[in-house]
């Protein structure tokens, strides 16, 4: 059969793998606070007003990120309706489209079967996985800044120097995609990894002014458009903040997700297991057969080391800034597996006991975490650090569990166990068996544990904001940062943004009931200080009150 003929197969495979593993459920569970409902809550608000060139947050210009993604979303919610699967949905396509480019890409690098491996590395992954089943920004920006590094090797190789046009123009493209889903980091990223590579090429690189200049103007015709139709609107404003919160980003500790140092480190390690692992042993001195597979293996290095340690350095420490370092880990991971197959490269012991260990901690978390909550009262009894009064409050949520949950992680441990053991024993099967029982693995607990954790986290108050949908009526919250209200109760825009901020409600008589919802731990903090607030019910660490408007008493 021709390799042709082959990737036609390959293609469909990943098209009932992306049905069968990443489509299912998709919609079954709330979105997520803060970022899954903020990007819905964009795209909404960009439906409810018709204005598609600002992105706004509660009806205000919202310039931490630029539109194209909010474009998808407002797509997919204009074919299946204002909801979770929708706010989903481009992330299931990305699933598809970066599964397809892998194998695409392996195969033009190194052939059929190394295209097949780079698929199963990044597929069986537990973090990419997870997050093609996301209503996140990061996959498509991701996936743009891949591309178009991809296609700036193909620009440096030369045996194709016939196709250099071609390459540097999709390059650009695909990094003005970039900018115009998440911003220009993407630039700042390209910029770092190719100040390296001119490094390490001790600054000698064929190219010409005019390439240059191609590669610059279709970057800022792409990624800059909507950048200019904000000042044309008269919007420059809205530039200056977005560009003071990238720099906000860089240098303090955001929204209070701090870190220790290596915190990527780790993060990559166990979130693109069993890659991470696989990975290690690709740092040799092995030599490639064409240039291209060199200087692609070798952007491969420095993508995965700028983007770790950029990100390392940044003070914010969110989980997904390290997921750009998916694409070149998983690439090393497949090439590790091939050499491994053609007995030219050992998996050593210690790679083995490495995975075996993450293995043991993945399947005891999977064990013990269904355990210990369908035992509260056992967690509730003991005197734990991490059980803030919230906390006691949310673990008390009437969340079902079948008590046989624990199966998963004894199904991880023994299909691990028994993979790893063919491993050693140089068994290409066990190799195979530890990605998929990896899958099985991930696919289990997304649909176990992902609905479950929700209803412990958010799903109280999501069900209160929900009640108030279609009620001429304010909703906010209190003492704590959440876009659920604004999702979930579908708020209309404001005819006085100024007096529907809860500040104001509070401290002025309102024009109609205005409620509120606060964390359990911080109730007698503002019952205390705003004693007309009336509380209505409490359930699972939320508090649901409310600000009766003037002249009104019931």
């Amino acid at each position: 059969m021709r390799v042709k003929n082959k990737s036609v197969f390959v293609y469909l495979g990943i098209l009932a793998f992306s049905l069968t593993f990443l489509l299912p459920f998709l919609g079954s569970v709330h979105l997520f606070d803060w970022d899954e409902i903020n990007f819905a809550e964009s795209a909404r608000e960009m439906i409810v007003t018709g204005d598609y060139v600002t992105v706004q947050i509660d009806f205000e210009p919202f310039w931490e990120k630029p539109p194209l993604f909010f474009w998808l979303q407002v797509a997919s919610m204009k074919m299946f309706g204002i909801n979770e699967f929708a706010a989903r949905f481009p992330n299931f396509l990305c699933g598809i489209a970066s599964l397809s480019l892998l194998y695409y890409l392996g195969r033009r690098l190194y052939g059929h079967r190394f295209g097949i491996l780079w698929v199963l590395s990044y597929g069986a992954a537990i973090l990419p996985f997870f997050y093609f089943k996301s209503g996140i920004i990061d996959p498509w920006f991701n996936l743009f800044i891949f591309m178009g590094i991809a296609w700036f090797v193909f620009y440096l190789d030369p045996e194709r120097r016939e196709k250099r046009v071609r390459s540097i123009i999709l390059s650009a493209l695909f990094f003005g995609l970039a900018v115009l889903t998440k911003g220009p980091v993407a630039i700042l990223i390209f910029l770092i990894c190719f100040l390296i590579f001119l490094g390490l090429k001790r600054f000698r690189l064929s190219t010409t002014p005019g390439h240059v200049g191609l590669f610059i103007l279709v970057i800022t015709l792409t990624g800059g458009t909507w950048f200019l139709l904000q000042v044309l609107n008269g919007n420059s404003h809205i530039l200056r903040d977005f560009i003071a919160y990238q720099i906000r980003l860089f240098s303090t500790y955001d929204a209070g997700h701090s870190g220790f140092f290596a915190y990527h480190l780790v993060v990559v390690l166990l979130g693109v297991f069993p890659a991470s692992v696989i990975a290690m042993k690709s740092f040799t001195k092995k030599s490639e057969q064409r240039e291209l597979q060199r200087l692609f293996r070798q952007w491969m290095y420095i993508m995965f080391w700028v983007v770790l340690i950029l990100f390392s350095i940044v003070k914010t420490k969110i989980l997904h800034y390290s997921s750009l370092t998916y694409f070149p880990l998983t690439f090393l991971a497949a090439w590790v597996w091939e050499k491994w197959l053609d007995r030219k490269l050992e998996i050593g012991s210690w790679q083995v006991i490495l995975l075996w260990v993450i293995t043991l901690l993945f399947s005891g978390l999977a064990i013990v975490l269904p355990l210990a909550l369908t035992h509260p009262q056992w967690l509730l009894d003991r005197n734990l650090g991490f059980l803030d009064t919230f906390t006691r409050s949310a673990l008390q949520a009437e969340v079902h569990w079948s008590g046989y949950e624990w199966l998963i992680g004894v199904f991880l441990f023994a299909g691990g166990t028994f993979s790893l053991i063919q491993v050693l024993r140089r068994n290409p099967v066990g190799m195979v068996m530890l990605h998929l029982v990896t899958l099985l693995f991930v696919a289990a607990s997304i649909y176990i544990f992902t609905d479950r954790i929700e209803g412990y986290t958010q799903r109280a108050a999501i069900k209160f904001f929900k009640e108030l949908k279609d009620r001429d009526v304010h909703v906010n919250t209190l003492g704590y940062k959440s876009y659920a209200h604004l999702f979930y109760s579908e708020k209309q825009p404001p005819d006085d943004p100024e007096t529907d901020r809860a500040e104001w409600l509070l401290d002025h008589a309102a024009d109609r009931d205005a409620y509120f919802v606060i964390k359990v731990d911080k109730k007698a903090q503002y019952l205390e200080r705003y004693p007309e607030l009336e509380v209505l019910r409490e359930n699972n660490g939320f508090v649901l009150t409310v600000k009766r408007a003037a002249g009104k008493d019931d």
